[in-house]
């Protein structure tokens, strides 16, 4: 199978994302078959640390396709990390603006293209103390239903052990398992067709939340809980 062509910048990002992956961890990528070879294709992941796309990049870049995030448009900002940003056809996010909404058309155009899109649902990482996902925005249920492309469930686990955001944690040594899986696409089928509104944007959510919970817990081997964690609920 050929790999997709990314041009200069995907080359340019997998050149230093290959290296960090090795060194902040001992990997394991695994259900890569669940990325479909060609084709668009939407990839909705748990978000545990800010080390996260470097693994969810080398997942799909070793199941030979190009990854698009979804990432917060002030990372446009950055120097080099911005061109390589634009230049690889990454998708910013304006949040709680009035172009909040030009990076769902953006992603359903990528989509539509036959790319495959990352998004993280949660918007950030997680503030559950346990590492479970928390109640997810709605945007991932508008593209999963504005494009009839597979939606795979993806889970990161181990990346916070090596770079804890909110705790300000760095502990790349010794090196840390950390496990990226993906699960098999979602049926999204019940789904398409009905009137897009409030209630039905939250049902597709949830339930897309739950798969990754789900595929969560088969890395983790213990039991998820039973409600999504919600931001402003006391730790």
């Amino acid at each position: 199978m050929r790999r997709e062509k990314g041009g200069f910048w995907i080359a340019f990002c997998a050149v230093f994302f290959y290296p960090m992956g090795w060194l902040f961890g001992r990997s394991r990528f695994e259900g890569k078959q669940h990325i479909p070879a060609g084709g668009g294709a939407l990839i909705v992941a748990n978000h545990i640390s800010h080390l996260d796309p470097v693994f969810t990049g080398l997942l799909v870049h070793r199941a030979r396709r190009v990854p698009r995030f979804l990432a917060k448009h002030s990372l446009w900002s950055a120097p080099v990390l911005g061109r390589a940003l634009a230049g690889s056809g990454q998708i910013p996010v304006y949040r709680e603006t009035v172009d909040a909404q030009q990076s769902l058309r953006e992603g359903t155009t990528a989509l539509g293209g036959g790319k495959v899109v990352v998004i993280y649902p949660e918007g950030t990482i997680t503030r559950d103390p346990d590492g479970w996902p928390m109640q997810a925005r709605t945007g991932v249920a508008r593209l999963a239903l504005s494009s009839d492309v597979p939606v795979v469930p993806a889970v990161h686990w181990g990346t916070r052990e090596v770079l804890d955001g909110y705790n300000k944690k760095f502990r790349p040594l010794p090196r840390k398992p950390i496990t990226v899986r993906c699960g098999p696409p979602v049926d999204m089928t019940p789904y398409r067709g009905r009137p897009v509104d409030a209630a039905l944007l939250r049902e597709v959510t949830d339930m897309l939340m739950g798969r990754v919970r789900d595929l969560l817990a088969e890395v983790r081997r213990e039991p998820a809980p039973a409600e999504f964690f919600r931001r402003g609920a006391a730790s």
